[in-house]
């Protein structure tokens, strides 16, 4: 029986887990094993609520041995730290609970196929001091400890009665991309329901200053320039400080440093710029024996061609943010949940025919637009496709509703059209009687 381990259960390690479970593991025909280092799966682009507390991930995590039971496929906790590509094997770390008790040993896992989806972390391109003093927005766990930092800053400022809008607390948030932009906004609208929840020496809309800083010259870089624009628009309304066209070159403890000389004091430092691939994918798969590791590029991102399998071993595939793919026209597939969603899709067709010996045409990426949320005031976005010839603008309303119909495909993915009925149903029972933000 085909053996195939997938490391990493973000958006598309789980859903391809999960397809390839439905497929081959219901009928015996291939044994599948999702790795992760975490228990439950958080599905990415809500970090920035669950930062700002509007999110609870109770009601939203899904767990990997539930989902494995559910979908016929198995799960196994521990994070990759070796790879023996002779011997068909990767070396999983062992893992350990709060109080340093062990809860599974390192252990080795055989496979015959293996797909590498690890994901990426946050790029703060060695700068002086990011790493100490900031927070970077690429985790459950990092966002739910910016959340608890926030809160708990709401909390000492209650305690000591002052004058209203003296501005104790900043939050600054370095990199104006899709993270910055809908977390600046997310902050926005939480502070002003603390106000509701016995705040009252404190105004956190006026004491609870936003700063965003872009080394671009404009938000939303990466994005068509009319939504950088729209977003612009919408965070000057809200009062948010943006600056553009401003390099961070060094944080400290309570303040950035610009290279044009100025200074932002900070009381709270998100780092949300920049992105790249694990470290230890540099020399993933290297032998004692002298063997090469896979290929890789300078952000760390394994190369594939255009069937997803990596350059130095055809029985290796990677896909989504940790992969560099090329595309026809010379072009790479860029680091998007909708390009490792897409890629997901690709492999649970192809790779049964791969196995098998068969010819598959390549992946190509297919550019469906951008959605950029502003918590509840607003969002913005394009569309793309064959109806629009071209891109389509949208925003308010229309965008917000498409940006929550993402989010129900992803659950439709992963749990299908009765179980996303469900949670949805469940989602506006919560609203009822959940605070609209997470105080603890």
């Amino acid at each position: 029986m085909q053996r195939i381990v997938i490391v990493g259960g973000g958006a598309g390690g789980l859903a391809l887990a999960t397809r390839l479970g439905r497929q081959l593991g219901r009928q015996g025909l291939a044994d599948i094993t999702l790795v992760d280092s975490a228990r439950t799966h958080v599905w990415k682009p809500l970090l920035h609520q669950l930062a700002a507390g509007s999110f609870d991930t109770h009601a939203e995590e899904i767990e990997y041995l539930a989902q494995a039971r559910w979908n016929h496929f198995r799960f196994r906790l521990g994070s990759l730290t070796g790879l023996d590509r002779r011997a068909k094997t990767v070396q999983l770390a062992a893992s350990f609970d709060a109080a340093g008790r062990e809860i599974t040993p390192a252990q080795a896992l055989a496979y015959d196929t293996l797909v590498i989806a690890v994901g990426s972390q946050t790029n703060d391109f060695g700068t002086p001091g990011a790493a100490e003093h900031s927070i970077k927005l690429d985790s459950p766990q990092a966002a739910r400890h910016f959340n608890d930092r926030l809160i708990n800053a709401c909390i000492r400022a209650q305690s000591v009665p002052r004058r209203e809008g003296s501005g104790q607390l900043t939050v600054a948030i370095v990199g104006g991309g899709a993270t910055g932009v809908e977390l600046a906004a997310e902050l926005h609208a939480a502070a002003r329901v603390l106000g509701h929840y016995g705040f009252e020496n404190i105004n956190p809309e006026k004491d609870l200053r936003i700063v965003l800083v872009e080394a671009a010259p404009r938000l939303l870089a990466q994005l068509p320039e009319r939504l950088g624009k729209a977003a612009l628009r919408e965070l000057r309304k809200l009062a948010i400080d943006v600056y553009t066209d401003e390099k961070v070159v060094e944080v400290t403890a309570d303040s950035l440093k610009m290279a044009s000389g100025k200074t932002i004091a900070s009381s709270i430092t998100v780092w949300a710029a920049g992105v790249k691939a694990a470290d230890f994918l540099q020399t993933l798969g290297a032998g004692a024996d002298g063997q090469m590791p896979l290929e890789t590029t300078r952000l760390n991102q394994l190369l594939v061609n255009g069937n997803l399998q990596t350059t130095r071993d055809a029985s290796i595939y990677a896909f989504g943010d940790c992969a560099a793919c090329p595309q026809p026209d010379g072009s790479w597939v860029p680091p998007r949940a909708q390009a490792a969603y897409q890629q997901a899709m690709y492999l649970a067709h192809a790779l049964p025919q791969l196995t098998a010996g068969k010819a598959v045409k390549p992946y190509n990426y297919t550019d469906q637009g951008s959605l950029v949320s502003l918590a509840g005031y607003s969002s913005v976005g394009s569309l793309m496709g064959s109806l629009t010839q071209g891109s389509f603008f949208i925003e308010g309303q229309l965008a917000r509703l498409m940006y929550w119909a993402l989010h129900k495909q992803h659950q439709l993915a992963l749990g299908g059209v009765k179980k996303t009925l469900l949670i949805t149903l469940s989602e506006m029972i919560d609203r009822t009687h959940r605070p609209r933000i997470k105080l603890h």
